[in-house]
């Protein structure tokens, strides 16, 4: 028999078995990505699982979400499953229809799109994710071998480990126990970063205190003459992986200084020391666009990979506004 199942009937110890099992698993997809999202101001979380004879074969996690703007707040709201769903290999194409069916057409929170970001593959589902409206879309990634220090060490381009070396020589300094004050510097520079080049909405410091707090959560800061010039802000799904959120780096600080170098470098040694096996870049943009830190992210050595993105619109006509309207704010700014 197969039952869709809310948070609240979802049996914990299955769904960590799952998470161990499951060659798809991310941290995104676990109980502690819900009660973050849960407990995060303009995020609403949602989680339903599916079960086929009592055994939990699928869940999802995710959150609904908008611009803060006040004209796109209305052409904006979405919803984001990053990692992609939590799935048992053994899982039925009846039990997925159904969780997908669940999502595209039983999520309260009325969003006008759906969007899982896959850090894993999922071509073997592909054609169930299409059956039920969720279309696919190019989108690629950068998937690191870390399996030891020197491993990692050894793949990293000749000019970007000369660019990390030199820069910790002359004083770059990694910080992998930072204060909750020292988050906050990195978050200014990230908040900046992203209002003047990202152009695209950032979390508010809430977003980035609350994550402070989480136990898998990592920030890995770049200290300079005593002040913090650069940092990351990473997840860890034990034994499996790091996942980089969110990464900044302040340019001009010194010629001869790359702190976002050092501050990736900091979450590859993270990642091999604390026994995870590939670090994530969560995204290398589309590979028919131009995208510049896509060549950036290419000198660290990963393996570029395209796992994609599979998008469920439900409203296509406040889609469509949406997309112009965020393209008309970039050119603004």
């Amino acid at each position: 028999m197969m039952q869709i199942l809310t948070y609240d009937q979802i049996d914990q110890l299955q769904w960590q078995d799952l998470i161990q099992t499951s060659a798809v698993a991310t941290w995104f997809q676990t109980d502690e990505a819900y009660r973050f999202y849960q407990s995060v101001g303009g995020m609403q979380a949602f989680a339903y699982g599916v079960s086929e004879e009592d055994r939990l074969v699928g869940v999802v996690v995710g959150y609904v979400t908008k611009n803060s703007n006040s004209i796109l707040q209305y052409f904006t709201k979405r919803a984001i499953i990053y990692g992609g769903p939590l799935l048992q290999p053994e899982i039925s194409d009846f039990a997925l229809s159904a969780l997908l069916k669940t999502i595209a057409q039983n999520l309260d929170l009325n969003p006008i799109y759906i969007e899982t970001r896959n850090f894993n593959d999922y071509s073997q589902w592909k054609d169930i994710f299409e059956i039920n409206g969720f279309g696919y879309q190019k989108h690629l990634n950068y998937h690191v071998n870390t399996t030891t220090t020197e491993i990692a060490q050894s793949n990293i381009g000749k000019h970007r480990w000369k660019y990390i070396r030199l820069s910790m020589r002359d004083g770059a300094k990694i910080i992998d126990d930072p204060t909750i004050e020292q988050v906050r510097a990195f978050y200014t520079i990230l908040k900046d970063l992203y209002r003047t080049k990202v152009k695209t909405p950032l979390w508010s410091w809430e977003f980035f205190e609350r994550l402070y707090y989480i136990e898998n959560v990592k920030y890995i800061l770049v200290e300079l003459d005593g002040k913090i010039v650069g940092g990351a802000a990473c997840v860890c799904l034990p034994g499996k992986a790091v996942y980089e959120w969110y990464a900044c780096g302040l340019d001009n600080c010194r010629d001869d200084i790359r702190p976002t170098s050092v501050a990736i470098w900091g979450e590859m040694q993270y990642a091999a020391e604390n026994g995870c096996p590939l670090f994530d870049f969560m995204g290398a943009g589309k590979p028919d666009e131009p995208y510049g830190v896509r060549d950036f992210k290419a000198e660290f050595g990963g393996e570029l990979v395209e796992h994609g993105r599979f998008l469920c619109v439900r409203k296509s006509l406040l889609y469509a506004i949406g997309k112009l309207g965020v393209k008309w704010l970039k050119r603004k700014r």
